[in-house]
């Protein structure tokens, strides 16, 4: 019950700001709104699930001590930790059920969520470059846009490949902007305040321009955006890109040519453009797999908390809940801030409140099973 709650309110989100005006204004049919319900709802899961198991748990064993039913199980010879395997062990049977939506379910139904959501808003032109997606369909280059408002773009990254297999020059820019130019199928991109690196004679030379403009054909943008966002990728996916993206940036200056120091700066600076581009990726392989365990620590520290409170009124229990979920996701959108940061090792940040959760719950389960 508590999950079809938390899945129906998390479902107002994205339901009052995108679903229901398509309904009210006649644009689309009703069968299309519920298509697009049902997509989301799997994507909600993701958080429904461990938010769901912690408000149950927090209110179940709330209202357990509160009744004294506690006291009379301890009276009867039964320990705390017999009576509550069977709940840990549906919280981990949770897990694995999270761990199917967030790594392969879910992605795969935002990412149809949001495919059928752009086509209805028929958003071509700025699909040409989309948002947060590392677009390798142009043939000697990759392309990543953190941001794309109508062609107006911010955090780019051009790299240019050699004979289409290493990176030859590299890109940045904090903003630019790209041209369409249809009927001749050319696609006009300009970078400002760019900083460029390229392979010369075997050494690496950087280069800053206040402009830096680049012309190339393109597909039709429902060829070119074809390929999901690297936050809606599902696991199996994110691991080939991270596979691609380290063959496509594999060392391509021969460093035998080059005198020792020359050949630490290089592998420094290469190293470096390499957990730039891949952090994204690895923050988002590690926070699947965490995400997964959310179940077990929101449960193992929900038991011991619903037991102290022992309060009967629901609010009580649901206001707990609320807190702890803040606190956990905390954590969550704090590695997502940082994932273009790999010095801050985001990927590992996502781990913290599970670790943080399980050891706070089994030190006061242990305690409450002693009756401290």
């Amino acid at each position: 019950m508590t999950v079809a709650v938390f899945t129906f309110v998390l479902m107002l989100g994205n339901a009052l700001k995108e679903i229901l005006p398509w309904l009210v204004s006649g644009q689309v049919r009703f069968s299309t709104v519920a298509k697009a319900v049902a997509l989301l709802v799997p994507f909600v899961w993701v958080f429904a699930l461990p938010m769901g198991m912690l408000t149950a748990t927090l209110l179940i064993f709330g209202r357990f001590s509160a009744d004294q039913e506690l006291t009379a199980v301890r009276a009867s010879g039964i320990s705390l930790l017999s009576l509550v395997s069977p709940v840990l062990l549906l919280s981990l049977a949770l897990c694995c059920l999270s761990a199917l939506v967030n790594t392969y379910v879910g992605p795969r139904c935002r990412v149809a969520y949001t495919t059928l959501r752009d086509n209805l808003r028929l958003e071509f032109s700025s699909g040409v470059l989309p948002e947060g997606r590392f677009i390798k369909d142009f043939p000697g280059y990759i392309f990543y846009a953190g941001k794309n408002r109508q062609g107006n773009l911010q955090d780019i990254m051009v790299f240019v490949l050699k004979n289409e297999t290493n990176v030859e020059t590299t890109v940045r820019a904090p903003r630019g902007r790209i041209v369409v130019d249809t009927p001749n199928q050319l696609l006009n991109l300009y970078l400002y305040d760019a900083r460029l690196m390229t392979v010369a004679d075997g050494r690496a030379i950087p280069l800053a321009f206040e402009e830096w403009a680049l012309q190339f054909g393109f597909a039709p943008p429902q060829q070119v955006a074809g390929k999901p966002r690297v936050d809606d990728m599902t696991f199996q996916q994110l691991l080939e890109e991270r596979r691609e993206l380290e063959r496509l940036l594999n060392l391509p200056v021969p460093l035998k040519n080059l005198t020792p120091e020359q050949a630490r700066t290089w592998k420094t600076v290469w190293e470096q453009q390499r957990r730039d581009l891949t952090a994204p990726v690895v923050f988002h392989i590690h926070r699947q797999v965490a995400f997964s365990f959310a179940c077990f620590g929101f449960t193992l520290i929900g038991i011991p908390l619903g037991i102290r409170v022992h309060r009967r009124e629901t609010n009580v229990g649901v206001a707990i809940g609320l807190l702890l979920v803040a606190i956990y996701y905390s954590f969550i959108l704090l590695g997502q801030s940082l994932e273009r940061r790999p010095e801050f090792a985001p990927h590992l940040i996502v781990w913290l409140p599970n670790f943080i959760f399980q050891a706070v719950g089994a030190v006061l389960l242990y305690r409450a099973n002693r009756g401290v």
